[in-house]
């Protein structure tokens, strides 16, 4: 293990110990890594946020047994499409750069658990994720997304969707095992068809007057603050009669 995190690294060296497993050098001055970096075939762990990076090299593919990356809070316009071969399986962090689009790549990390897209400039999303079948939580909040890939409905592991301070005014069908599902600082002037297993569901900061007839069962709390309901919907009192907390 190698922890060189925090520091005010400008550069690593061009050999680096042949049989790493856990390399940090986040929160350093990185603005590139030596070609040596892709050579380390036996990381588990790769942790290179909160540097100055611009580019990442396709050869990151050749990292097979990787299971955690962490690219984010640097500034990288793209990543490789490479970074599908990886066998991540823990996280992979690319937020807060300046990501307009993914690579349908993506997709092939089907054992991947977590998948962190925030603070970038997505405005679209390959059909492909759709085929990560792994996911547990995938955040996507503050880009410029108008809409979601229907695919997103075949996530049946999905437990956690996080989508506030997108351009979003409609949904698709969405995967049926959601807990958490945050809709804040979108543009939605309805409410679409909800998965039966939602717990809760935060629909801050949006243009909704009115509210469906039937909401999940389960909800156990509704944010509904800060949006343009008329009156009192009658579902509400359903959904409070049940337990669940509403805020308004």
């Amino acid at each position: 293990m190698l922890f060189l995190y925090g520091n005010a690294i400008t550069a690593l060296p061009e050999r680096l110990p042949g049989g790493l497993r856990h390399l940090a050098v986040g929160g350093n001055r990185l603005t590139s890594v030596p070609d040596a970096l892709w050579e380390l075939t036996g990381l588990e762990t790769l942790n290179l946020a909160e540097n100055a990076l611009t580019e990442i090299s396709p050869a990151i593919g050749g990292l097979g047994s990787l299971r955690m990356l962490d690219l984010g809070h640097n500034r990288l316009a793209s990543v490789p499409a490479t970074i599908g071969d990886l066998p991540l399986t823990d996280y992979l962090y690319l937020s807060d750069n300046g990501l307009t689009q993914v690579p349908a790549a993506l997709g092939r990390l089907d054992r991947l658990a977590y998948l962190n897209l925030t603070d970038n400039r997505l405005e679209s999303l390959p059909a492909s994720l759709g085929d990560m079948a792994g996911l547990v939580e995938l955040r996507l909040y503050n880009n410029r997304l108008e809409t979601l890939p229907a695919s997103l409905a075949r996530l049946g592991r999905l437990r956690e969707l996080h989508l506030r301070g997108n351009r979003l005014r409609d949904l698709p069908p969405l995967p049926p095992g959601l807990i958490h599902l945050d809709l804040r600082d979108n543009l939605l002037s309805r409410v679409p068809a909800l998965p039966s297993g939602l717990v809760e569901l935060d629909l801050r900061n949006n243009r909704l007057r009115t509210l469906p007839d039937e909401l999940p069962r389960g909800l156990r709390k509704l944010d509904l603050r800060w949006n343009k309901l008329e009156g009192d919907p009658p579902v509400l009192d359903h959904l409070r009669s049940s337990g669940c907390t509403v805020l308004r």
